[in-house]
């Protein structure tokens, strides 16, 4: 069951620096006007809350990129130092929106605000807080920041009080796998898909996910993970705000998008096995080159997802795929490492990742299929001991229909009133597939998920060259405060009369 406001803080990692932002600190810096309720209203009253929004938003987006791990890049990974640091400061900023905080056995970060006698299920909100090794400054944290900031506008404008049911943050802990190469360990443990398993899976240093947990005061048990799992009927949807990771906003000049679904994906780990030698002394003839026979695979995959229907036997449907179901398959080795790696020994072992992705669920299996036979043909061929291992797979997800017309709709009317808008931007609000992963995929397996993206420049992302215009970030976090104002939060006495003057005008 998802806890209530009242749970203590008392599964925090350590002990943690409040970096706490002063509301009334904030508030006699900024131009405020009233709203009809008396209530304080900022932006000078045109109901943008820019000051919150944007600015805010982004110097945090800025002070969170420089929370890393690694000296000179960006890297944040799961329950690292850097890790621990951040968590700090986002408890801070949730608590200047008005919420509860708290931190779950896993390391999610929880923020909730609480309606007096709300018994309805929650809206939950989060993206993650880790990041890829030298990465950018918007993928996860943009969604987590504008979540908080939309709830901050909710709470100095009077609204956060009359929420009509539970809101919640989560900045989950995460979502990359990077460092124990397995995807959503935040997520999947609210959603109570987190296998008991996972305590011992290791990263490269023989440091498993029990020693990591364990180091940081965490319980580090089956039983205290399962605690993190929501109850179903406890939550009514979840949204997450993204930045898109791809070029089509951009080209379609539009600031946000609506996702309707997520890309299943597959990841692999194959091991090569040769024999170690001499580079000078052992003939060509008489080789087990493990490098060569990954060379040769790696250039396999490749073929087999750029032309699949002409390595495809007939059992694996070949030529049974249609265009359209073939359209966003991608396989990329994106890891290789050897074994000793040194320039003048023939090596031993080569492992490498295998990342492969499709909109259909049946083609990506297709392929995993496929491509696990043809290790095993050429391996066979090169007189190679091969081993392909299933690392993690995701079944393709959809989005809730009616959450995304709320969520084109909220969309589509901060898009109107936003200043200097184009005329492309004037249009009808863009809805896309997500080739990439997102934490809204291991939610889906827990309540109904909706997500919105924002345009990035040239779909850069897991680079710090990733970029986000001031007011795209704008636009996102005024889209979601929009979101929620629209859907969740109950009308005052004063909006009805309101409307009902311009109707009765009208």
């Amino acid at each position: 069951m998802a806890p209530s406001s009242s749970r203590p803080l008392r599964h925090r990692p350590c002990p943690l620096l409040i970096l706490a932002v002063s509301v009334s600190v904030l508030l006699t810096s900024l131009p405020i006007s009233s709203t009809a309720d008396g209530l304080p209203e900022l932006g000078g009253g045109d109901g943008l809350y820019r000051e919150i929004l944007r600015d805010e938003t982004v110097l945090r987006l800025k002070e969170l990129g420089k929370i890393s791990d690694g000296e000179g890049y960006l890297e944040r990974t799961f329950l690292s130092p850097a890790s621990i640091r951040a968590t700090a400061v986002i408890i801070s900023w949730m608590k200047d929106a008005g919420l509860t905080t708290w931190v779950d056995q896993m390391g999610n970060i929880h923020g909730r605000f609480e309606p007096t006698n709300s018994t309805k299920e929650a809206l939950l909100i989060g993206s993650h807080m880790d990041t890829v090794v030298d990465a950018g400054m918007y993928d996860g944290s943009l969604g987590i920041i504008c979540a908080i900031s939309a709830l901050k506008v909710l709470k100095v404008t009077g609204k956060l009080q009359r929420l009509t049911r539970p809101v919640e943050v989560i900045a989950f802990s995460d979502e990359e796998g990077v460092r124990f190469q397995t995807t959503f360990l935040g997520s999947a443990a609210v959603a109570g898909t987190l296998p008991e398993s996972i305590l011992q899976v290791s990263d490269k240093s023989g440091t498993t996910v029990q020693d990591v947990l364990k180091m940081n005061s965490f319980e580090a048990t089956s039983t205290a993970i399962s605690q993190a799992k929501y109850n179903p009927e406890s939550v009514g949807s979840y949204v997450e705000v993204h930045l898109e990771q791809g070029p089509v906003l951009e080209a379609l000049r539009y600031p946000l998008g609506v996702v309707k679904g997520i890309a299943g994906q597959t990841r692999l780990k194959v091991i090569v096995d040769g024999s170690q030698g001499h580079a000078g002394t052992v003939p060509m003839k008489l080789r087990r080159d493990p490098m060569v026979a990954a060379a040769e695979l790696v250039v396999t995959l490749e073929r087999l997802c750029k032309e699949p229907n002409k390595l495809l036997t007939y059992d694996e449907e070949c030529s049974c795929f249609t265009e359209e179901s073939l359209a966003g398959l991608v396989c990329t080795v994106g890891e290789l490492n050897t074994w000793p790696s040194a320039s003048n020994v023939i090596p031993g072992q080569v492992n490498f990742t295998v990342d492969i992705r499709a909109m259909d669920d049946q083609v990506r299996e297709t392929i995993v299929t496929s491509f696990s036979r043809l290790v095993l043909q050429k391996c066979d061929d090169r007189l190679v001991d091969c081993k392909v291992e299933h690392k993690h797979s995701a079944a393709a997800t959809h989005c809730d229909p009616e959450l995304t017309s709320q969520l084109k709709r909220a969309a589509r009317s901060t898009v109107s009133t936003m200043p200097g808008r184009t005329a492309a931007a004037a249009g009808e609000t863009p809805v896309l597939m997500s080739g990439a992963g997102h934490d809204a995929m291991a939610m889906a397996r827990l309540t109904k998920i909706g997500m919105l993206f924002v345009r990035c420049r040239g779909g850069i992302s897991h680079s710090p060259e990733e970029s986000v215009m001031d007011d795209d970030v704008w636009a996102a976090g005024l889209a979601l405060f929009n979101f929620i104002d629209q859907n969740v939060v109950a009308v005052s006495e004063q909006e009805l009369e309101a409307g009902q003057n311009a109707v009765a005008v009208s």
